[in-house]
């Protein structure tokens, strides 16, 4: 039997239970009563009520007395993770050059546990049922960059995951076995792009490329997603993808060109 790790004698209960209150809403959950929150964090209703009413006097959360929906202050939460790194800097406006060049969406996100986390995006219009922000995350079996990620993962990291996965069909065409997605991932990495149809969302399609480190490895992704039209139906997928991946992989050589231009050290010049 597995032993459950037991907190640390640092461990703050109370900053625990705060943080808890602030991830139960999501886009499904944006409005919940006391009650409702009790039930999502397993608190106590009165355990609930003390952090909600800090939460609303700190700013984070508001209240019409019944209804509790977070601020636009607990971006900053967020933000001041995602301002002192380089990448959602550095990749910007590559996205914007990108989404003028193939008047379509685009997005990096980087792989956080079994996840993907979106670090910068430009969309053109809303292709998707819920909406995408800095800061958004979805299963990254599911998502052509979550692909390209775990793609770069070192073998031992990739199995790990494989084995811990939960591979929900969310759509009919969603990879539901560990099997399938090790061999689509295999394929992914050899040939150095993603291309997902409408495993997601349904009328979804994106195609994703990666962005290396100094070293190597696979720090971040790009992609460009597009809904499916109706002429694009019965065409094959990766000459769809040849369409943009052109310009999506010359926006990837440019990250990763500006990546390790930051990382080296500069010569001063010879007097």
């Amino acid at each position: 039997m597995t032993e459950t790790k037991q907190p640390g004698d640092q461990f703050v209960q109370s900053l625990a239970r705060g943080l808890a209150v602030i991830r139960a809403f999501d886009a499904e959950n944006v409005s919940m009563t006391l009650s409702d929150v009790s039930r999502r964090t397993g608190l106590t209703r009165a355990t609930a009520r003390r952090f909600l009413h800090t939460l609303v006097e700190l700013g984070y959360v508001r209240t019409d007395g019944r209804v509790f929906e977070l601020t636009a202050l607990v971006l900053q939460l967020g933000y001041s993770y995602l301002s002192g790194q380089t990448l959602p800097q550095l990749v910007q406006p590559l996205l914007e050059e990108l989404s003028a060049q193939l008047h379509e969406s685009t997005s990096a996100s980087i792989l956080d546990g079994a996840d993907i986390v979106y670090i910068a995006r430009i969309h053109t219009r809303r292709i998707m049922t819920v909406g995408i922000t800095v800061g958004t995350r979805f299963p990254a079996y599911a998502t052509s960059m979550g692909r390209v990620l775990l793609a770069g993962l070192p073998e031992p990291e990739l199995e790990r995951y494989l084995a811990a996965a939960d591979l929900r069909p969310l759509t009919p065409r969603t990879i539901g076995t560990p099997d399938v997605l090790r061999a689509e991932l295999a394929r992914i990495r050899r040939q150095g792009y993603a291309v997902v149809d409408q495993e997601l969302e349904t009328g979804l399609r994106s195609v994703a490329v990666p962005i290396h480190a100094p070293d190597g490895s696979v720090a971040a992704a790009l992609n460009v997603s597009m809904q499916v039209r109706f002429e694009d139906a019965g065409r094959n997928l990766d000459d769809l993808a040849a369409e943009v991946l052109p310009q999506l992989q010359a926006a990837s050589r440019k990250a990763t060109d500006a990546l390790r231009a930051k990382q080296e050290p500069r010569v001063p010049p010879r007097s």
